[in-house]
């Protein structure tokens, strides 16, 4: 476990131990457990435990395609899970769209305010107006009560019963080849987005940058492969592969981007 710590980073240890306390509780009881919505660095994070146990699966969902955010199931390998184990339910959220629009970000706000940790929640989709989102059933009882307004506008929630209905994925990722001088955060958004340093670093010390859905305000911080960078109103960079140095000890990387929507 000490060689495994060492590959990710500090502040990231605290999810590994309550990983590894799921993995052994499924070793000791030898019965399933599930985790809440994990969004893609964690699910990567959860693999690289569950690879040191090898009496233990895992298999992951969530609900809608391509899904981002994603329950993980962790079972004794004689467990066969079903769609059922993973506890989730789709609703749409009913609105008068007539008059008002609401965006991916009105629900989140809306979402957080309810008292309920954003690890219940899955995936916001958004889809000419109209919006879904995945929910933990334990708490759908509790979100159909209180979830009743998005700012000034009174909503309500509906669960979508039929698959065929949920809304479906719309983004692009283009992948491109850069050289980077260093994998520092301010000088990799420099060079991907050609603004200035200075530039990057204000975006960053602003808090419009997530790396792995966490806000971060440290230009200086160090990237990783897989590492999934945001940027309000530039879009999103994933780091899909660090090749290696140019002759002149420049880093090439592979990274996959999604345009902002316009």
């Amino acid at each position: 476990m000490e060689h495994l710590l060492q590959h990710f980073r500090k502040e990231e240890q605290p999810f590994i131990e309550q990983t590894t306390n799921m993995m052994r509780e499924v070793e000791d009881r030898y019965a399933p457990r599930l985790t809440d919505f994990l969004d893609p660095r964690q699910q990567f994070i959860l693999n690289s435990v569950r690879g040191q146990y090898d009496s233990i699966e895992s298999s992951a969902a969530g609900a809608l395609e391509d899904a981002e955010r994603r329950r993980v199931l962790l079972y004794p390998s004689y467990f066969e899970p079903t769609e059922e184990d993973y506890n989730m339910t789709v609703v749409e959220v009913k609105y008068p769209q007539k008059f008002v629009t609401l965006k991916h970000k009105d629900v989140l706000g809306s979402m957080m305010s309810l008292g309920i940790d954003r690890s219940k929640f899955g995936d916001i989709r958004v889809e000419e107006g109209s919006i879904q989102f995945v929910v933990a059933t334990e708490v759908l009882d509790y979100v159909r009560a209180n979830f009743v307004g998005i700012g000034k506008v009174k909503v309500h929630i509906e669960v979508v019963d039929d698959s065929s209905n949920y809304f479906r994925q719309h983004e692009e990722w283009v992948s491109e080849n850069h050289t980077v001088s260093s994998l520092r955060l301010d000088t990799v958004i420099s060079s991907i987005f050609n603004i200035s340093r200075q530039k990057s670093a204000s975006l960053i010390q602003s808090g419009k940058v997530k790396v792995n859905w966490t806000e971060k305000d440290q230009p200086s911080m160090e990237l990783q492969e897989l590492d999934m960078i945001s940027i309000r109103g530039f879009g999103r960079i994933k780091l899909l592969m660090i090749e290696g140095r140019t002759k002149k000890d420049k880093i090439r990387l592979q990274i996959g981007r999604i345009e902002p929507k316009k």
